[in-house]
């Protein structure tokens, strides 16, 4: 079974993405043996109501009728915005979502904002897993429009200590820093998974060696990102660094525990 963590459809604004409905996510898949994805709306981030995104991604999911069945939808939320609680509700019980997504830096609070933690402690509360990604897109050759600030590791741990019962899936890490031994402990003692979409992974062996088999999973950031990287950082791997049952928590025994899939 191959799980890619980080995936998308939807629009993103600066740049042309190709592959970013669910018919032409399909066909990535199918050429790299995918069988299921965990996909979001990116044109969530610049919706000032993200739960219309949320709608729509629902939407063209159900219109796959014959391959609906092979995403697992995540529901973005903005806790500025009125209606969040609802939202959620919504995401949970009439969309069936195992988790939610949250962008600080487009929706305009910091991540050590009380209103991100009590949205998280809400997810929790009805088991959904909290996905944030360190970045969107590389902001270095953006358009003034779209420069955006991305966080490091180390932030997002900050926010995982406050609510260590949580479930958070962690996307396309960006930046390579050093993990205090608080942090490393924090990883492995709490429900946490980094996907291997960001281009600091790019030595898996090693990240596996200072945290454990059970902190990553397969994830690509399509269609931002290309489609086989994320999935190299995994096949590349040698029998002495990855056996058969630690790649194969990797490639999907991970995501499918972190989110009861």
């Amino acid at each position: 079974m191959l799980i890619d963590a980080n995936a998308h459809i939807g629009h993103w604004p600066f740049r042309h993405r190709a592959y970013n409905t669910c018919a032409t996510l399909l066909s990535r898949m199918d050429e790299f043996g995918v069988d299921k994805a965990i996909i979001s709306n990116m044109s969530a981030c610049l919706y000032k109501n993200p739960q219309t995104a949320n709608a729509e991604l629902v939407k063209e999911i159900n219109s796959i009728t014959q391959s609906a069945d092979r995403f697992y939808p995540l529901g973005v939320i903005n806790p500025l915005y009125g209606g969040w609680m609802d939202d959620v509700k919504i995401c949970h019980e009439e969309y069936g979502m195992k988790g939610i997504k949250i962008y600080p830096k487009y929706h305009g609070y910091e991540i050590d904002d009380p209103i991100c933690e009590e949205l998280i402690e809400r997810a929790h509360e009805r088991g959904l897993a909290i996905a944030i990604p360190l970045r969107v897109v590389d902001s270095r050759p953006s358009s003034w429009l779209d420069i955006v600030e991305e966080f490091a590791l180390s932030d997002i741990l900050s926010l995982i200590a406050k609510v260590p019962d949580a479930k958070f899936l962690i996307q396309n890490v960006s930046q390579r820093s050093p993990l205090s031994d608080e942090e490393i402990e924090l990883v492995r003692s709490t429900d946490t998974v980094i996907d291997t979409s960001g281009k600091r992974i790019d030595i898996l062996e090693s990240w596996l060696g200072v945290l454990d088999e059970d902190s990553f999973c397969f994830g690509t950031h399509s269609p931002i990102l290309d489609y086989c990287t994320g999935l190299l950082r995994i096949e590349s791997l040698t029998a002495s660094e990855a056996d058969a049952a630690v790649r194969e928590k990797l490639r999907s025994g991970n995501i499918q525990k972190l989110l009861a899939i």
